[in-house]
């Protein structure tokens, strides 16, 4: 399969609101590798905030307005997060079942893939020239989402491109395939055990004395950091992944040079 010259980015709203730069970083990991990145302009949501809430008719509002966004048949969808994509890859040809809508709904969830997935496996970024040879030593704690782990199965994809990195040990924390409590709306409706799962996950990748944690999924970094950042746990926080391996290779590349 040839590697697709043109792709549309589906930044995320949370990514679009919060996490800007991880957003910026990962359109730049693309275009640094020769591919041409299209954001289109009126993407917001995915609808999964009102659809794990149960509210169909909403979600299926939201998620319409996305669906005359990405015209060109043939350009892949990246999606810098587990949850997001496997929102549209596998929940909305359900929500559309039956409506007129079903049709696009199902392929632009055949396009749909996760970023750490379109990364390793289809610009296979982990042999091309760009990937750096050397970097500084550092050891990292890896968090995925439950989406992506159990509905994307891109954990192994992030785990991969990490370990691909040199200079680099990942190490395997306590609770490592446990929920960080985010859950979207999970964590607005059932705060007290949600805030329990969270000090759990913060407490564990603490404890692996790594010095960054990593993950994929903007909610779940959040989550996390928020709660470090209100623990005696120092300056010890996460990033997100584009954001990381962007670090590694132009790190790599600068001292190369």
């Amino acid at each position: 399969m040839s590697t697709p010259t043109d792709i549309y980015f589906f930044a995320t709203c949370l990514v679009d609101l919060f996490l800007p730069d991880a957003g910026m970083d990962a359109i730049t990991l693309l275009e640094r590798e020769g591919v041409r990145v299209h954001v289109p302009q009126g993407q917001s949501c995915c609808g999964q905030p009102a659809y794990t809430s149960g509210q169909r008719e909403e979600a299926m509002t939201v998620a319409r307005a996305q669906l005359g966004l990405f015209p060109q048949a043939d350009w892949p969808i990246v999606v810098p997060s587990g949850s997001c994509a496997g929102m549209m890859k596998h929940h909305w040809p359900q929500l559309f079942a039956g409506t007129p809508d079903e049709g696009r709904a199902t392929a632009i969830a055949a396009r749909v893939v996760e970023l750490t997935d379109f990364l390793l496996n289809t610009l296979d970024l982990i042999h091309r020239p760009s990937w750096p040879q050397h970097g500084e030593p550092t050891r990292v704690a890896v968090h995925t989402s439950c989406s992506a782990r159990r509905e994307m199965g891109t954990h192994q994809h992030g785990w991969a491109l990490v370990d691909a990195l040199p200079g680099v040990e990942r190490v395997v924390h306590d609770h490592e395939s446990e929920c960080c409590g985010f859950g979207g709306t999970f964590s607005i409706r059932h705060p007290d055990i949600s805030g329990a799962m969270v000090a759990d996950k913060a407490a564990a990748l603490h404890g692996t004395g790594a010095t960054t944690f990593i993950t994929a999924d903007g909610g779940c970094l959040l989550n996390i950091n928020g709660k470090l950042a209100k623990s005696e746990c120092g300056s010890f926080c996460g990033q997100h992944m584009a954001t990381f391996l962007l670090k590694r290779l132009e790190g790599a590349k600068e001292v190369k040079a």
